[in-house]
């Protein structure tokens, strides 16, 4: 599920710095075993690839990380989580079509 173009959150402080910056970041939390995240992973894995230089995409696996999920209110996964200048932007819950989640990041992120 790695990707050199998704960024994989290792820590609090990967976290901070990966925010950090003018673009716009997309941040993916999500877990091996949740079946509509692995639905998602490929279609991020394109939109990381269209959409570079304007949007950034991370993933944060909530097992590995679940410091990470608390700050944000993460009730189910997937979440994905909208950033812009380090603060949340927007945010969409549960698995949606690729379609549906390239309009989202370029009415958002613009």
């Amino acid at each position: 599920m790695a990707s050199e173009s998704i960024v994989q959150i290792r820590d609090q402080q990967h976290f901070r710095d990966t925010l950090a910056g003018p673009t716009p970041v997309l941040v993916d939390f999500w877990a091996a075993w949740c079946a509509p995240c692995r639905m998602v992973a490929p279609i991020l894995e394109e939109l990381s690839v269209e959409l570079a230089g304007r949007v950034r995409i991370a993933k944060v696996d909530v097992d590995a990380l679940p410091e990470l999920t608390y700050p944000f209110h993460i009730s189910g996964i997937p979440t994905m989580i909208l950033f812009a200048g380090g603060q949340e932007v927007d945010r969409v819950a549960g698995a949606a079509p690729k379609a549906a989640l390239r309009q989202w990041l370029e009415s958002r992120a613009a």
